[in-house]
This record gives C-alpha cells, structure tokens and sequence, in this order.
C-alpha cells in the first residue's frame, strides 16, 4: 500500500513540474506547505492567486516562486559588499 501512495505521489509531482497553472492541491505540494497555512496566506492576499467564477482557487508557478524567494537571506560576503557600495555612494 505505501508503495503505491509513494508512486501515486512521483507521478503527481512529474505532472506539477510540467504545469504553469496549479490547483490548490498541487500548490499544496509544490510548497510543502500545510492546507491551513496556504489559506492563510490566500486570506493575507500575501500569495497571489485566482479564483474563477467565485470556484477553485488556482496559482501560477511563477507567482508561488516569487513567494518563495521574497525573502532570500543573503550570505555575509553579499551583505558587506553592500554596505562598503552604501557607504561609498553617501561618503562615508
């Protein structure tokens, strides 16, 4: 039986790779994000997403991508090049 459910899970995870438009459901998966929390962030209007005819919601991939990576932490490097480039511009 788990070896069907991991196989059923593959196969559903190849179709999402090649979709552009995900139904709830596939968004689910391709966050790994919990249903309660992806209502959540729909209710916040902070993911952005579409809702047809009062119905399903849906979501582009691009949109679910750009949420991902909104909050990109930078590595220390980064970061002290752009404080040295901040301190030059002003005069500092």
């Amino acid at each position: 039986m788990e070896n069907t459910e991991n196989v059923d899970y593959l196969q559903r995870v190849q179709i999402i790779a090649h979709k552009e438009i995900l139904s709830f459901k596939e968004a689910l998966i391709y966050l790994d994000v919990s249903e309660s929390f992806l209502y959540k962030l729909t209710h916040k209007k902070s993911i952005e997403f579409t809702k047809p005819n009062g119905g399903k919601i849906y979501f582009r991939k691009s949109d679910l991508d750009s949420w991902m990576l909104q909050s990109q932490s930078i590595n220390q490097r980064v970061l002290e090049e752009k404080v040295l480039n901040h301190l030059k511009q002003n005069g500092r």
